[in-house]
């Protein structure tokens, strides 16, 4: 273990991420009913430029009249390169003071700009003299935010997580596709002929470095790294395989862009009973190994030491929240 101690965020359930623009009234308070981990009402890219003024409203309006209770409540701003993004936090905090939990910072590029947004949620908090603590969501979705990811990443006190926004980060690297998220039928390599001449054809990740990269940056400094939006939400299976190739990267969470995804992230970032079983046998295998002064034992064929016991504590703890959760 390093001298540096990494500091641990304020821990939240994060499996499920729901999109809820703030531009429709009926879906904002539908989305008080969902089983999502955490909501963010959206002020930026699902809400035209037009309409940014209203969504403002009825984000103010539904966070003061509806029952959120038990909900995790974020709201994603617009961008810092806006004139929207001044008044999406000054309204929202002074007129629904003490109602969110996170705000959301999308196309997070240098530290900067998190300190620019953190001196303005730092004033209006001494201002109207509301306790609660807001934290910090980041969206790294842009080629200056991946480059910076790790600058980001130690920019604020009030970080909790980062997020992979897939479709802005292909836009940004000027990546050869028009899909949010999921395969390319291009990234792929062969195998050698065999004996006929015949060749296979292996897909790739194409997103594989930007989200490992992303969860070494959120780890290293005690955050939640949560994989993005897929786009396709009539493809199940697909979001299944996403979200199953970012969970073995280490994300603990997933974007729903649409009701139907929220549960496929709730079970997919849960650890399943037979999973708990096993660490909880780990756990009480090393426990007898220590007390008989071994550094490891074998449990089920398989060698188990310290180390082991870190991950099997990782996973019973999960286990440990969702069912304090309910």
């Amino acid at each position: 273990m390093s001298f540096t101690i990494v500091e641990q965020c304020t821990p939240r359930l994060n499996r499920s991420e729901l999109a809820v623009p703030g531009s429709n009234p009926k879906f904002l308070e539908k989305a008080t009913e969902s089983t999502a981990d955490v909501i963010f009402l959206d002020l930026e890219d699902a809400v035209a430029p037009d309409d940014k003024e209203q969504a403002r409203k009825n984000i103010i309006e539904a966070l003061n009249d509806l029952d959120w209770s038990g909900k995790t409540l974020s709201v994603r701003i617009n961008g810092l390169d806006t004139h929207y993004m001044y008044r999406d936090v000054v309204d929202i905090l002074e007129q629904a003071p003490g109602k969110l939990d996170l705000i959301m910072i999308p196309k997070a590029g240098t530290a900067a700009d998190i300190y620019a947004v953190d001196m303005l949620v730092t004033q209006i908090e001494a201002a109207t003299k509301v306790e609660k603590r807001i934290g910090f969501e980041l969206i790294i979705e842009t080629a200056l935010g991946m480059m910076n990811v790790d600058e980001l990443a130690a920019s604020s006190r009030r970080l909790e997580s980062l997020h992979f926004g897939v479709a802005d980060y292909a836009a940004s690297t000027k990546a050869r596709t028009t899909v949010i998220g999921g395969p390319n039928k291009d990234y792929h390599v062969l195998t050698d002929p065999d004996g006929d001449g015949n060749r296979d054809v292996h897909w790739g990740d194409m997103w594989h470095y930007p989200v490992a990269r992303m969860v070494v940056a959120a780890r290293a400094h005690g955050l939640r790294p949560i994989d993005g939006p897929f786009g396709d939400f009539s493809d199940p299976d697909g979001f299944n395989a996403q979200g199953n190739r970012s969970a073995t990267l280490g994300c603990e969470g997933k974007w729903a862009i649409h009701p139907s995804q929220v549960e496929l992230a709730n079970n997919l970032f849960s650890p399943s009973d037979e999973d708990v079983t096993k660490a909880q046998r780990i756990i009480e295998a090393m426990e007898q190994a220590q007390k008989e002064g071994k550094g490891a034992v074998a449990l089920d064929g398989r060698l188990i030491d310290i180390a082991s016991i870190k991950q099997a504590e990782v996973m019973v703890r999960k286990a440990e929240q969702i069912k304090a959760a309910g």
